[in-house]
């Protein structure tokens, strides 16, 4: 590691700067899954069919995931944390855009503006936590990082959800307006006490496509970082092509109303929330490997238990079983991304966010598809078992990985 690349020392960081990332990351959990438990209102409301109304979910991630490509360059060029501030002044206007929409139409559409806004907050934020803080400290400090963007997940479901039970579905948008507003405000006051090397970590100059460019395929030219990229692709897609319709499920299949479904579907932020408190001691005893592994195993199982229970309350404890499972499998693949192109994490770590709300979109696409055909509980089932592959395999493969760099080290 070259010193530019040497971690800041955190003793320079301002106590809250993380805290106020976590907020960010909360607006953006709460934008992303808001509409889930909206789309059966949004179906009745607009005239149109539940996989026509799931477009909403996709714009946001195919957005979201796109502009991935462009923010990890430019949060590199001008320094990431101010890049988070005013994406999330970005995110104020949009958000109230959604509000404001007229028609499905206008509303898709400014649901992939949402969508490109906030993408660069949860990589971006990543990255610098990767700059400022030593590898063998990350990991419990990304999980704590994440309670903000975890909480936001859970908190978007259970308002979407009230929303369409007693509120317009218009008002949380305007809420989540104002929320980024005031986020936007602290970040820029903070940002302007970091320590220069954590404001702007590399001045490239040259012309801004190539550089981009050959950022991407600098990470891309290395074998580990495919094999982490394809692997949250395919996660993202299956989980949360089940996610999306967890509360359309619990709704349709047994009758509850839509804030109950999503009350349930919230559980799933908190067994995220245990995993984040508990993550120290869970990283000392199973290791990335066997983190990865249990985490598919639990997740699958959970889902599994989601689709086919014969009552809805036993999608109470399997989602809060589910989160836990998830970000078990999650954090460990996040943890590589942070540290799979170290000279080029700002670009890596967009490349990783890409691929999982790509993933995502495609996901929910797919199931949106599906879900004709097929019964909401078939969907979520299908999206078990490839959850269960991808985490199995991943974890087969870090553990080959691993296993080859003790053999280089003990040959050295």
């Amino acid at each position: 590691m070259t010193s530019a690349d040497a971690p800041v020392s955190t003793t320079s960081i301002p106590r809250f700067a993380v805290p106020a990332l976590a907020l960010a990351a909360f607006g953006s959990g709460l934008s992303l899954r808001l509409t889930d438990a909206l789309l059966p209102l949004f179906a009745r409301e607009f005239g149109v069919g539940l996989g026509h109304a799931a477009a909403v979910v996709t714009a946001f991630s195919v957005a979201y995931g796109l502009s991935q490509l462009f923010f990890g360059p430019v949060g590199d060029r001008f320094g990431k944390y101010r890049v988070i501030a005013w994406a999330c002044a970005a995110c104020a206007l949009t958000a109230s855009l959604c509000g404001l929409a007229q028609g499905f139409t206008q509303l898709v559409f400014a649901r992939l503006l949402a969508g490109a806004t906030a993408a660069a907050i949860i990589p971006l934020s990543m990255a610098w936590i990767g700059d400022v803080v030593p590898y063998e400290d990350r990991q419990p400090v990304l999980a704590r990082f994440l309670i903000g963007q975890i909480l936001g997940l859970s908190a978007g479901v259970f308002m979407g959800g009230f929303a369409a039970d007693h509120l317009n579905w218009r008002v949380p948008f305007f809420a989540i307006g104002a929320g980024f507003a005031a986020i936007s405000v602290m970040l820029l006051a903070f940002d302007r006490r970091l320590p220069a090397r954590a404001r702007e970590l590399r001045r490239a100059d040259g012309d801004a496509l190539a550089r981009m460019v050959g950022e991407f395929s600098q990470v891309l030219a290395r074998p580990w970082a495919r094999v982490v990229l394809v692997s949250v692709f395919l996660e993202g897609g299956f989980v949360y092509g089940s996610f999306a319709f967890i509360a359309t499920h619990l709704h349709q299949r047994f009758g509850i109303a839509l804030a109950t479904a999503g009350s349930t579907v919230m559980l799933f932020g908190f067994g995220g929330l245990l995993f984040a408190l508990a993550s120290a001691p869970l990283v000392r005893r199973l290791g990335e490997v066997g983190l990865t592994g249990v985490g598919g195993v639990v997740l699958a199982g959970a889902l599994l238990a989601v689709g086919l229970a014969p009552a809805w309350w036993w999608a109470m404890p399997a989602c809060f079983v589910a989160g836990l499972g998830f970000y078990m499998l999650h954090n460990t693949l996040q943890i590589n991304a942070t540290q799979m192109a170290p000279e080029r994490r700002g670009a890596a770590v967009s490349a990783f966010a890409s691929c999982f709300f790509l993933g995502q979109a495609a996901g929910v696409a797919a199931a949106g598809v599906l879900v004709v055909q097929l019964r909401t509980g078939s969907v979520i089932a299908l999206g078990a078992g490839g959850v269960l592959v991808v985490a199995l395999c991943f974890s087969r493969l870090r553990s080959r990985r691993l296993a080859a760099g003790a053999g280089l080290g003990a040959a050295a």
